[in-house]
């Protein structure tokens, strides 16, 4: 549950107390006001109810530069709230964070800054080092600060909700975080001593549709734990899905001459990505975060057929390109 604080002229307060009565919150209170001033209403309200809330309120109070919306999260209420059972089996299937507490905290990822390029870079830096030094825990490391994850996650939020601005965002945060670590990492590699690819290096160029696998169920896993508010278990999730080693792989593969090998670091980095934006925006419609207003949902339905048609054409090309090399793969080696 959450507390939404409206500070508002005192003329809206019947409206506000109707709007808290209608959606049936748990609580709400206001302090009293001289005329003319603007009052502070607020509304202790569940998770179900919380964006339909929201919306109303954006709807009332949206076009006024006076007026403000704030939500704070709640630690805890005693005594403790009373709530059914169809109240529950209904909160189950509905997004506990709102589309603006999201878009709020996953738009953050998509932000081409210095600490985005400087995380990037560091980050490519241990990834490297790791994979030619066969260390799995400072890949994992590396694993964890998991700078390209959020611009993906950003792209995925952004075609849900049809927000062009932060799908031309996403794409050039990604796209900028990519070359940045195709360029240390082939640098690493030519200032490298070289050596014969270890295990660390070859598990990042061998792709099959375990991965493809591992990777939906990876990107599902980062939406669900947004929409549900339990962010801890996104360390797991930029661990199982991991961006930089192979991107790290590609670039050194490509400098040391193992066009073979970079081929099959691109094809595990191409595979992640699309299935990372695919699963994520499928949870996200299905958790029903969707624009405000009638014009903005329909567009978005437009936008999210059509990106999501994309990235499944997309993955049914890659999974082919998997098969493909996994029969010549053992046709060569027999």
């Amino acid at each position: 549950m959450k507390l939404i604080e409206v500070i508002a002229d005192s003329g809206h307060l019947d409206t506000l107390t109707g709007l808290a009565e209608q959606h049936e919150v748990l609580d709400h209170w206001y302090t009293q006001a001289d005329d003319g001033q603007r009052q502070s209403f607020r509304m202790l309200v569940n998770d179900e109810a919380r964006q339909p809330i929201l919306d109303s309120l954006q709807g009332m109070l949206g076009s006024s530069k006076n007026d403000r919306i704030v939500v704070m999260p709640v630690e805890a209420v005693l005594p403790r709230p009373q709530q059914d059972e169809k109240s529950n089996s209904k909160k189950q299937s509905v997004s506990k964070s709102t589309r603006e507490e999201l878009y709020n905290q996953i738009e953050k990822g998509a932000r081409l800054d210095l600490n985005y390029l400087i995380l990037t870079f560091l980050s490519t830096i241990v990834a490297a080092i790791g994979l030619l030094e066969n260390n799995v825990a400072v890949i994992i490391g590396a694993m964890v600060i998991a700078p390209l994850l959020g611009p993906n996650i950003a792209l995925a939020l952004a075609t849900t909700l049809g927000d062009k601005a932060l799908m031309l965002a996403s794409l050039k945060t990604n796209l900028a975080g990519v070359l940045l670590a195709l360029i240390i990492s082939m640098a690493i590699g030519w200032l490298w001593p070289y050596a014969n690819p270890g295990p660390e290096i070859l598990s990042r160029t061998d792709v099959g549709f375990d991965g493809i696998l591992l990777a939906l169920a990876s990107g599902a896993a980062a939406a669900l734990s947004l929409t549900s508010g339990i962010a801890s278990a996104l360390v797991g999730v930029m661990v199982a899905v991991a961006l930089l080693p192979p991107t790290a792989t590609l670039g050194m593969m490509l400098v040391m001459g193992h066009y073979d090998l970079a081929t099959g670091a691109a094809l595990l980095l191409a595979i992640n990505v699309v299935c990372v934006n695919l699963s994520a925006s499928l949870v996200f419609v299905l958790k029903g975060i969707r624009p405000r207003t009638w014009l903005e949902k329909s567009k978005a339905r437009q936008s999210i057929a059509w990106i999501i048609l994309f990235w499944l054409m997309t993955l049914i090309v890659l999974a082919m390109v998997v098969a493909v090399r996994t029969v010549v793969e053992g046709t060569l080696s027999s």
